[in-house]
Formats: C-alpha cells, structure tokens, sequence
C-alpha cells in the first residue's frame, strides 16, 4: 500500500466539478466518482478536510454582474454551497466515510456551525469535514475560504481539483499551445495573473507560507497519487521553499 505524503489535507472542489456531463445542477454519477476518490485517501488514513464552490448552482459574481446586489448574491452562493456539501456527505457516507459538515452560517437544524476547534476534533476521530457556505462573508470565494480553512485545521497542503492538468500560462481549454507550469511561486501567480485562484487566495497562502497543489480531478486515481507524493499538477509555493 503506498504511503501518503501528507497526514491532514484541504481539498477544495468546484462547484462545477458535481455537474458531470451535465450543464448545470448535481450529478449523481460524479458524486459517486468524487466519493471513490477520496475514500483512496481516507482508505490510507489521511485525515481529508474539503471547501466546495457553488458554481453548478448560483454565482455570485455572476448575479451581481447582472445587476443584483453583490451581498445579496454572495449570500444566496454561500446557501447554494451548503447544497452540496449536503450532497457529498451524502455521497462519501454511502462509501462508508463517516462525514461531518460545519457551516460557516449558523444552520442548527442542519449542520453544527463551523469551529476549527470542532472541525479538528472530527478530523482526528477519522470523520472526513466538508466546511460548508464559504467564509460565512460575502466579497470572499470559495478559493479563499479553502485557503483559510486549511489554515485553521493545519492541514499540510492545500489541494485544488479542477478540469484541467495543473496551471498554464494560458487557458489550455482554448489554447492548444499553452504551456503548463510544474512549479510556481506565489509572487509567480500575482505578477502574472495566472487564473488559479483569487488574489485573497494567493496572498493568503503566500503570507502563511501554505503549499497548493494544483491537477486535474477528472483522471482517476489523480487525488491518491497528489497526496502520495507523485508528480502531477502544478506546485504552487513560497520563494524561500
């Protein structure tokens, strides 16, 4: 059995990693595929916290763009992200995960609210924690609030999953050209606007000095091999590492 490389992980999904093939909503199909992905780690007895986006229900950069007040949209994509947390858990304790989900929005008759102290306490009985309605804030994505809960759980990397290999210097879903980058500094990112998260994000992790691993979530067995040390991805860290 190999050997992870990592004790405590952030995962952080999108919210359009759940529509599968489909244009909008969740897929049954791809829960399904994400919980056997990460029963692989947890399978190994890595302790696997997770932040997931809404984009396959509400954004609300998207609302407020066409006219809705950006509090009022950011506060409906926090509730969208609470729906799927709802569904992963779902998803993860038909694979046998036990799983708990912490809101950042008090939702008593659904959720206990977010603590990093109770988020800890989960993660170290074995129970994998899906941080649920982003940073509670609005004007904050969901790519910060990963960042920020990998911070208060101490979690040894951040990971993100996403549709595509890892960071290029351009969008390689219309480029075929692009060039991908196997490692990157913070500063890299910042200086020249690689799309991989949102500044907050990035400066974040580059003021806490918090690794991110970047690769592509739709090849199978690619959360495992991230997490077992093998090269995939992007490596996004600090100058002096």
């Amino acid at each position: 059995m190999p050997k992870p490389l990592y004790k405590r992980v952030l995962l952080k999904l999108s919210g359009e990693a759940l529509m599968g093939e489909h244009e909008y909503g969740i897929s049954t199909d791809m829960l399904t595929y994400l919980a056997k992905e990460i029963k692989a780690i947890t399978d190994l007895g890595v302790q696997v916290g997770m932040v997931i986006g809404a984009g396959n229900i509400f954004r609300g950069v998207a609302g407020a763009s066409g006219g809705m007040n950006r509090s009022a949209a950011d506060n409906m994509g926090m509730l969208a992200t609470m729906l799927n947390s709802l569904a992963l858990k779902e998803a993860l304790e038909r694979e046998g995960i036990v799983t708990e989900v912490l809101s950042a929005i008090d939702m008593p008759s659904v959720c206990e609210t977010f603590s990093h102290f109770t988020a800890k306490k989960y993660m170290d009985s074995g129970a994998a924690v899906i941080f649920g309605a982003g940073t509670g804030n609005p004007f904050f994505t969901t790519d910060t609030a990963g960042v920020l809960r990998g911070l208060e759980i101490e979690a040894d990397i951040i990971c993100k999953a996403t549709k595509v290999d890892g960071v290029f210097d351009k969008d390689p879903m219309q480029h075929t050209d692009a060039v991908k980058f196997a490692e990157l500094t913070f500063s890299d990112v910042l200086q020249k606007r690689l799309k991989v998260m949102d500044a907050a994000a990035i400066s974040l992790a580059m003021d806490n000095n918090k690794k991110i691993l970047v690769f592509d979530l739709n090849i199978p067995g690619n959360i495992k091999n991230a997490i077992c040390g093998k090269k995939v991805g992007t490596v996004i860290k600090g100058d002096e590492t």
